[in-house]
């Protein structure tokens, strides 16, 4: 799935160094979109802690920003020990005010492409049947989609990997190493 920026959005991969920013954005979720995130009840404190945690899990993270705030992010986990394999689990956040301007879709497209260089050849997500936002991305991406019970399970087969993805990724890579470096620096440059 091709992935393209939404206007004033950067979709980059996030470090040790945005551990602030992902904390803050966890914390400042909603009480429905962390249901949802989760999968289940949630505090802001249990987010945050989290989010705390998420860098130093196996796995990616990437992290959707608009206007230099970190608004969406996008994870995936392996599905068993051992790092990424075949299989491997997406799971996402957009804070409310920030949905329906293309940040999840391009969240989701930056962690296919990076999966599929990963040898990813299957990225499932799980929600809650009734989660809309997550039912309908999937549906944008082309995943299979099961019900089962109050859960669904989406399965996105992913491409192999070809020269050009691989290519393409590690400048990706690159861009997003110094988008990291310059952040700090723009937060503090005077208005």
């Amino acid at each position: 799935m091709p992935h393209h920026e939404p206007a004033g959005a950067t979709i980059r991969r996030l470090w040790p160094s945005d551990r602030a920013a992902i904390e803050t954005h966890f914390r400042s979720l909603d009480q429905d979109s962390r249901f949802n995130r989760f999968m289940g009840a949630v505090s802001a404190a249990g987010a945050g802690a989290y989010a705390a945690r998420s860098l130093q899990a196996e796995g990616l993270v990437f992290g959707a920003f608009v206007d230099g705030t970190l608004r969406g992010v996008g994870e995936v986990r392996p599905t068993a020990a051992g790092g990424l394999g075949s299989d491997a689990e997406a799971a996402f956040t957009v804070e409310r005010d920030f949905r329906c301007r293309g940040l999840g879709t391009a969240l989701a497209g930056r962690l296919s492409h990076a999966s599929r260089n990963a040898g990813v050849k299957r990225l499932h997500v799980r929600c809650l049947s009734h989660n809309h936002p997550m039912r309908g991305l999937a549906l944008k991406l082309g995943a299979d989609l099961a019900v089962s019970g109050r859960e669904l399970h989406a399965t996105l087969a992913l491409a192999p990997p070809t020269l050009f993805s691989l290519w393409s990724e590690g400048m990706e890579s690159l861009l997003d190493v110094a988008l990291a470096a310059l952040a700090p620096r723009r937060a503090a440059a005077p208005a």
